[in-house]
């Protein structure tokens, strides 16, 4: 699939998603755009000519990546405006081209690259692949899958095998399906919200914090906060107000090679499972336990809610793929080895360990 725009920061925007994990390149002048198209230009006219078209029709309120959004369907498609980011949306071709205006950079440019990404999305699942919510960390092809409900450490398992010469190839989910003789998995490009603490525990903190100050920037939905927090030295965990969720740093795929040296995955074949625990007072190990894949380390609509598929990009399918190619990939992982461990608070122990698992494989 292709991005074009009227100015370069909407595309290198998307390269910055895309080109690490996705191979995205820049398309050479005259060339013709096969596939899905997102063409996403700078124009307060034609924003403008859509929110006023959108007004004179019939239309419903909704949300779309928390923030309003009004939406109206005709005959040949879907047009939208999220009038609070002074952007709109134009789906058409069964949602295989959508044209997106607005009056700033910003939100154009983070609207394309999640129109592109959920594009991407509904092109693998319609082919049989479905998504795991799993992290991953690839060593010489092998990729060890590790899942868990949230603070289970998954984000920490693929940042420590990351730091010790595997490839980054997801932090939160991947893409998965059986092809010829193996379980190949694939990336899902976002940013990564990684704590305070396990940014300091990785030894990152004083490299984030560094280029910050050096007038550099992480991902802009970053709540300010954090950034607060990390100009200001501070390295415990911040909360949200009720204590239920923590707030992150939100990493830029590219900025985990630029900025922290690790090498990224764009692909791999699922070579074990790890189901982590972490313990404070633990040392790193093998532990008895029975758990394994369970329906709900698969995403599906009802986990992926908060991009609804307003625009009609993956008609009808669901957002975490089908039945049957969960079904199909549920029972090949079961052949899988599993692994459950415990993980401590040295995180140069958990990196041996975790090293030394996954050259076992």
């Amino acid at each position: 699939m292709t991005v074009l725009s009227n100015t370069a920061f909407v595309t290198d925007w998307a390269r910055r998603y895309f080109g690490p994990w996705w191979n995205a390149f820049e398309v050479p002048a005259g060339s013709v755009c096969a596939g899905p198209l997102v063409t996403a230009d700078i124009d307060a006219e034609s924003y403008t000519d859509l929110a006023a078209l959108l007004a004179s029709v019939p239309h419903r309120e909704t949300t779309y990546a928390k923030a309003r959004l009004l939406l109206a369907r005709d005959s040949r498609g879907i047009t939208a405006v999220s009038p609070d980011e002074q952007l709109a949306y134009r789906s058409e071709q069964l949602g295989g081209q959508v044209t997106i205006c607005a009056h700033a950079p910003q939100p154009v440019a983070l609207a394309a690259a999640r129109i592109a990404r959920e594009m991407i999305r509904a092109a693998l699942l319609r082919d049989g692949w479905t998504l795991l919510h799993a992290s991953a960390a690839v060593r010489d092809g092998r990729a060890l899958l590790t899942f868990g409900d949230k603070g289970a450490g998954k984000t920490t398992t693929a940042l420590l095998m990351a730091s010790r010469g595997a490839q980054l190839l997801a932090n939160d989910r991947v893409f998965i399906k059986y092809v010829g003789t193996d379980l190949r998995v694939l990336p899902w490009p976002s940013a990564a919200a990684v704590g305070l603490g396990l940014l300091d525990a990785l030894g990152l903190y004083e490299v984030v914090r560094d280029r910050l100050r050096a007038g550099e920037h992480l991902h802009p939905t970053q709540h300010q906060d954090v950034t607060d927090a990390l100009l200001a030295g501070i390295r415990e965990p911040l909360w949200e107000p009720g204590g239920k969720r923590e707030r992150k740093v939100q990493v830029f795929p590219d900025q985990f090679a630029d900025w922290f040296g690790m090498e990224l995955a764009t692909s791999g074949r699922a070579a074990a499972l790890l189901f982590p625990r972490i313990d404070p007072t633990a040392a790193p190990a093998l532990i008895n336990g029975e758990r394994s894949v369970q329906e709900g380390d698969f995403m599906s609509g009802a986990t992926e809610d908060r991009y609804p598929d307003h625009f009609g990009l993956a008609q009808s399918i669901d957002g975490g793929g089908s039945d049957l190619a969960r079904a199909d990939v549920a029972n090949r992982l079961a052949a899988l080895p599993h692994h459950q461990v415990v993980l401590g608070h040295d995180v140069s122990a958990n990196a041996d360990f975790l090293t030394k698992l996954s050259d076992s494989l």
